[in-house]
């Protein structure tokens, strides 16, 4: 039987609430075992050799997005990433775009809360709501093509490998776009995209450089290459008279 491994965890350290804190990394050992991921071993660290050390975590089965952060300069979820994929040597640094918190701790919260208020993120109805009424129906291809959208979990891996977010502080992001899209394709929701006035400006989905880092990082899997490609169409049918509101 092979020995195990003993990894380094090189974490980087930061408070900014403290004036006194200097921005480093730290190294620390953790012996690996079968089936670890990297949630287990930063858990390891701060039961064991400093609890000082701060990093997000709630649900540990990628459902709640908490746990992104650089790996080795890639955007994942610690949750999701296995130490044997790794080498013996893990850099984690907390992603960019976000306000640092602590150490490997963002602010992904306020960054999703402006988001989701620019564009109105919620649906909008030309009659008002009447609770007694039956349910709306809609096609299946139809459903399925807004549910695939609605499982974004808003961990913020797309904003962290996205090279335009990085310059650009207004960029809606993968996660922005693919959440405008969601109400484009929902017949219940009257706007179009040309309703989006962000979505064809460079804050939009012609800012994206087309680098595609956020179709590679995104946990999910969610077809953001196809979603940006739909909101250029929508927004050409539009501009020639071929779109409109859907209703």
């Amino acid at each position: 039987m092979a020995e195990a491994r003993v990894l380094t965890i090189r974490a980087f350290r930061h408070d900014p609430a403290d004036q006194g804190s200097v921005p480093r990394l730290q190294d620390y050992t953790v012996t690996e075992e079968p089936g670890m991921n990297l949630f287990t071993a930063l858990h390891r660290i701060r039961d064991e050799q400093d609890p000082s050390i701060a990093f997000d975590f709630s649900c540990r089965s990628a459902v709640c997005g908490s746990c992104g952060m650089l790996v080795n300069g890639k955007p994942r979820l610690a949750c999701r990433t296995l130490t044997r994929d790794l080498p013996a040597l893990i850099q984690l640094m907390p992603m960019p775009v976000f306000r640092l918190i602590r150490d490997l701790s963002v602010d992904t919260g306020v960054w999703f809360r402006g988001m989701n208020g620019r564009i109105e993120s919620w649906l909008h109805e030309a009659r008002p709501f009447d609770p007694t009424a039956p349910e709306e129906r809609m096609d299946q291809a139809t459903a399925e093509k807004v549910y695939d959208a609605d499982r974004c979990i808003e961990c913020g891996l797309c904003v962290a490998g996205c090279a335009t977010a990085a310059m650009r502080p207004g960029f809606l992001g993968a996660a922005g776009l693919n959440r405008i899209g969601r109400f484009v394709l929902d017949p219940r929701d009257t706007r179009s995209a040309a309703d989006f006035s962000v979505l064809s400006t460079g804050e939009g989905v012609f800012g994206c450089l087309g680098l595609l880092g956020c179709h590679d990082y995104c946990p999910k899997d969610l077809p953001l290459r196809e979603r940006f490609a739909y909101l250029r169409r929508s927004l050409a049918w539009n501009l020639l008279g071929l779109g409109g509101r859907k209703r």
